[in-house]
């Protein structure tokens, strides 16, 4: 069976993708299988330089092939200077916990929003590194409303997935199920193809 280290401390993040690419007989590693941190200065101005820089210094260190995310977020209707970008999780130089994330961007919303509702896009880029090889995909997706009432469940590691509402179903994102995801928003099948036929070449 291939195998692919996943450069994320985010257990979600892995999570998401395990069970998939295990169907397509990928085993996915986590930092925590192969028990290495490293200290990585995401300084990039892209979701996909981000990914790149993580994935180097993780097959850099490991001579695995390596994959890493990052997303970045755009909201309408907020002022230039509080658009996340690629700083979704840091704000004001300061790294928010889950908690924190809901009540900043809740915040957000009712300070901006409209009917408790504010229109985001999300720019999703995965980069992958085999034999010193770079690979990157982009993704761009807006079925999302950001709304100032959280749904009663949080995920660790996706805050925000209880804050987002899903425009198709008129549903939290946390809340989806894997059918409704078929129905109502990109089922990652694009990131698994892409993954599957980068481990594979």
């Amino acid at each position: 069976m291939k195998e692919i280290l996943f450069a994320t401390g985010n257990i979600a993040k892995v999570d998401r993708f395990y069970e998939k690419l295990l169907k397509k007989g990928i085993l996915l590693k986590s930092l925590k299988d192969i028990d290495i941190k490293i200290d990585v200065d995401e300084n990039g101005k892209t979701a996909i330089e981000n990914a790149t820089i993580k994935a180097k210094a993780y097959y850099e260190a490991t001579k695995m092939i390596t994959m890493a995310m990052d997303d970045t977020m755009y909201i309408d209707d907020i002022p230039e200077d509080k658009q996340p970008g690629v700083f979704v999780r840091r704000i004001n130089g300061k790294r928010l916990n889950d908690e924190e994330m809901i009540n900043y961007y809740t915040n957000l919303v009712k300070t901006y929003g409209k009917n408790g509702k504010l229109n985001t896009k999300w720019i999703l880029g995965m980069a992958i590194i085999k034999d010193g090889k770079i690979s990157t995909y982009t993704n761009i997706t807006e079925e999302y409303y950001l709304v100032d009432t959280p749904a009663k469940k949080m995920k660790e590691g996706y805050p925000l997935s209880s804050i987002l509402i899903n425009k198709k179903l008129n549903k939290y994102d946390v809340y989806l199920t894997e059918k409704d995801k078929k129905i109502g928003q990109a089922d990652d099948s694009e990131f698994i193809n892409f993954i599957e036929e980068n481990v594979n070449w």
